[in-house]
């Protein structure tokens, strides 16, 4: 039915329950898949340097390392899973965009005609309601949004 299914993965529990999902739902029909997370961007507010503010390179440095490193672990993981389905995936790490920019942005440029996502994700106070960017996608997306509670 789907021939391309984005899922969503944050790494949190109902993120998990979204890639379980989309991987059933994957098998049965030969689909491809796609995992996409994000790290939202670093913005400290003390500048780059000069008159006036702190270096806070090195610091935004560290911390795009470390970003980089747990979603590499958080990709694995859902690797991991899809191997243990018999499901081929490929993933895709967006760095320095919010979560719905990243997962409307990336099922249009693969050509995903499903994205799967939990209703919550693992980012701050946004996980008390239907996550916000759950919202933002379900508001602007062009092909149809699966949300998994």
């Amino acid at each position: 039915m789907f021939a391309h299914i984005m899922i969503a993965f944050d790494g949190s529990d109902l993120a998990g329950k979204a890639l379980d999902l989309g991987l059933q739902m994957a098998k049965p029909n030969g689909s491809r898949v796609t995992v996409v997370t994000s790290t939202d961007p670093i913005e400290t507010g003390l500048g780059t340097g000069g008159f006036g503010t702190i270096d806070a390179k090195s610091l935004i440095d560290k911390l795009e390392v470390a970003y980089s490193a747990e979603a590499s672990g958080i990709l694995k993981a859902a690797r991991a899973k899809a191997v243990a389905a018999g499901i081929e995936m490929n993933d895709a790490y967006v760095p320095g965009m919010r979560a719905s920019d990243a997962i409307l942005e990336t099922a249009e440029k693969l050509g995903c005609d499903l994205v799967v996502m939990g209703s919550h994700g693992r980012r701050g106070l946004q996980r008390l309601i239907l996550g916000s960017q759950a919202a933002a996608v379900l508001a602007a997306s062009k092909v149809p949004v699966l949300i998994v509670k």
